[in-house]
Formats: structure tokens, sequence, C-alpha cells
């Protein structure tokens, strides 16, 4: 048989709150969504406030080569009382369309109930912390823990909000909705209405693998740190369990930038060191004379030695007061030494300035760009070539941190 891999967008419409989504930075200037709607996002309408928000970023993106082709997609997806999963749709659609891309919202009671069976043993039987528990025992030797679940990991879903379902006493309990469903009850609630059950991260991965079967699953480095805790969630659950792969993630940049950052004498690879050390480094290549203190410091300490000798012969309690002397004294010289680097620093303040301003823009607050900035200034700057730029390294590289640069 032959195989087809199609690009499949999983829109986690139902998966985020508020306070994941509600704000974005634009330029290192943060915009949020002042709405009073509560619950998952997907089900939020677009209001007065998000036509607002629309409105800041044209402000900011309008005046860039193709920022008003990018806002008057934002204003065509985003209309008065839409919902954000529909909205969303549609503007993915329009950016993606020419790459094949497939857009699934998993929101929906017909796939819901196809994932009705593993709800149904969670509910029964809570046997997805038990599964976790297992695979963290043998993890966390080595591994740090990314969330241990809880006896129930599920949510109970409706337009207005989405709050965790407990199980005390016999008994269903969605606190802060005020409602409570014995047993029967909740099983009843949830082959009449599947779409107000939703799993947690705990249950989220069987969710998608349940409606969307994968050979291999491709996610970024917070992603696979959980699902590397699922194997045996899988497993209890009846899903197979795809293989793991780190995605690709890039850096977006000017070639102009990258220019500037070469004849500052770096190389690529140093945009992944600490400022500090750049600058640090950037200093000693760039002084006429040696920096560091470090054979004073050493003949500092042998001349402390020699007086803990001598001191030793008329009293030995009086050698822990020479090596408190030595510690104070080489404290103070360590001090001197940074004020030394602090000053031929203040000789180079220009080149100090432009490293610090490349790291900022390649790495804004020494984050991944990805994990920070909203990609429509990006886009507002090159277009739809950004994407297709993308695409083509996503080709290219294997799992890598790639640079993409581009005029």
């Amino acid at each position: 048989p032959q195989y087809h891999f199609v690009p499949f967008y999983y829109m986690g419409s139902e998966d985020a709150d508020l306070d994941e989504l509600g704000i974005i930075t634009i330029d290192s200037k943060q915009l949020t969504w002042q709405t009073q709607q509560t619950g998952a996002v997907g089900r939020m309408k677009v209001d007065k406030a998000f036509l607002q928000l629309i409105e800041e970023m044209k402000g900011q993106i309008d005046v860039l080569p193709f920022g008003k082709s990018l806002t008057s997609l934002f204003v065509k997806a985003y209309t008065l009382g839409k919902s954000i999963q529909q909205a969303t749709l549609e503007l993915v659609h329009q950016l993606f369309a020419e790459f094949g891309l497939l857009i699934l919202i998993p929101d929906n009671a017909r796939l819901k109930k196809v994932f009705e069976p593993v709800v149904v043993k969670e509910l029964t039987g809570q046997f997805s912390q038990k599964a976790v528990s297992a695979t963290i025992h043998k993890l966390q030797q080595h591994y740090p823990i990314q969330t241990q679940g809880r006896p129930v990991n599920l949510f109970y879903l409706m337009d207005t909000y989405r709050e965790r379902i407990e199980y005390k006493n016999n008994v269903f309990i969605i606190k802060k909705a005020g409602l409570q469903f014995s047993k029967e009850a909740i099983l009843q609630e949830l082959q009449q209405h599947p779409e107000r059950f939703s799993g947690n991260v705990i249950l989220r991965g069987v969710f998608q693998e349940t409606i969307l079967p994968n050979i291999i699953f491709i996610g970024g480095g917070g992603e696979l740190a959980y699902w590397l805790e699922l194997k045996k969630v899988f497993q209890e659950a009846g899903v197979p369990y795809p293989m793991l792969l780190l995605r690709n993630s890039f850096v977006v940049t000017e070639k102009r930038l990258l220019a500037q950052w070469q004849s500052l004498g770096f190389q690529l690879e140093d945009l992944f060191t600490p400022l500090m050390e750049l600058q640090n480094d950037y200093v000693k290549r760039h002084s006429d004379y040696n920096l560091s203190l470090e054979g004073e410091m050493a003949q500092l300490k042998e001349v402390y030695q020699n007086i803990s000798v001598h001191a030793a012969k008329a009293d030995t309690t009086l050698v822990k007061h020479v090596q408190a002397l030595q510690h104070r004294a080489i404290e103070k010289i360590a001090a001197l030494e940074k004020k030394i680097a602090r000053a031929e620093k203040r000789k180079h303040v220009m080149d100090m300035q432009r490293i610090e301003h490349i790291k900022n823009k390649i790495f804004p607050n020494q984050q991944l760009q990805e994990r920070v900035e909203n990609f429509a200034i990006l886009y507002g700057q090159h277009g739809p070539v950004l994407l297709q730029h993308i695409y083509a390294a996503s080709k290219a590289f294997g799992q890598q941190m790639g640079i993409i640069a581009l005029d």
C-alpha cells in the first residue's frame, strides 16, 4: 500500500484557558484581551474587547509591508459573535491552505463519542493516575516529573466554564458549578452529552490518538516531556502509543542582523551563549591588557600560606584567623576584578549595546522566540514567504534549532 503524509492541525480549543491565551506579545509589547468571559477559550465568542485587541494590533502591524494584508485576515475571520475556535480555524485555513493543511476542531460531540469508553473507564475506575504513578516512579530518578495528575483527570465542559471533576464519597462533584452526580447519573450524562467531558493533560493525548491515530507524534520539548509519562496510560486505555519525535524549532531573523553579529567576531553558535559571557569575551578580546587577576590571586594565596606557617609556630589557633584574612582579601580582589571588567566594558559601550540588542531580538526575555513573540510582526515584515521559508527549513533540518535569515 502507498502511504501519504498529510500535515494536520489539531486545534486545542478546549485545552486552554484565558490565562494561557489571553495575552500576546508583539514586538515586545504585551496586548491583553480584556474579556469577562470564562471557560475554554475555544468556546468563547469574539466580543467588542477582542475587536479592540485587533485594532491595537493594527496600530503596530499595518505600518509594515505586509501588515494590512495580515490584519485584513484577522478582521475577516474574527467577527462579532463568532466562536474563537471557528474564527481561528478560518484564519489558519487562509494562512496555510496552499500547504494542504487539514484542520480539526476536536471539541465535537461525534468525536467525543468515539472517546467515550476511555471516559467511562476513568469515571468508574480512575485508572489514569495509577498508570501515570507507575511510570513516574521509574522516571523520577533520572528525569524531572512534569505532572502527576489527579484521581479523576477529566473536566466538565460547558460554554461558560471548564471545571475539574472530583470524586468524593461515591459522588462526582463539579465544585464551582455547584453540580453533583451519582455514578449512574454521570454515566448517563456522558452518554447523552459526550461533548461535556474533556480530558486534562493526562488524557488529552489519549483522546488525540483515539480520533487521529498516528505512527509518530511530533511535538515540542514541553509536550514530549509529559508525553514520556503517559505510555502506561495509553496501554491501560487500549490506545496505541505513538513514537515520539522532537519537532524543529526556529529563530527567524534578518541577514543584516547576523552580519552585524559576525562583524563583532562571533560565530552563529555563540548566539546561544549567555549575554554576560558574550560581553566578557568581547571585552577580553579587545582589551589592551589582561583583565584577569588570576595570577595575582595565586600569588596572594601563596603569601597567606607563608603567613599561616609563621603564625602557626607562635600559636596554632592563629591559623584560622589567617585563613579568614585570606578569604576577605580574595573577596576584595575578586570584586576589584569585576570593577576592572565593568570599566573596560564602558570603553566598548556601543558594542555592548549591539551585542545585547541582537541577543534580545533573537531570544526575547532570554527565551525562545517562539515562546514569546507573536508571529504577526514577522509576517508583517516578510509576508507569505515567511511561512514558505519555515516550511522549507522544516524539511531540510533534522531535530535541530534552526536559524532562518531573511532579507
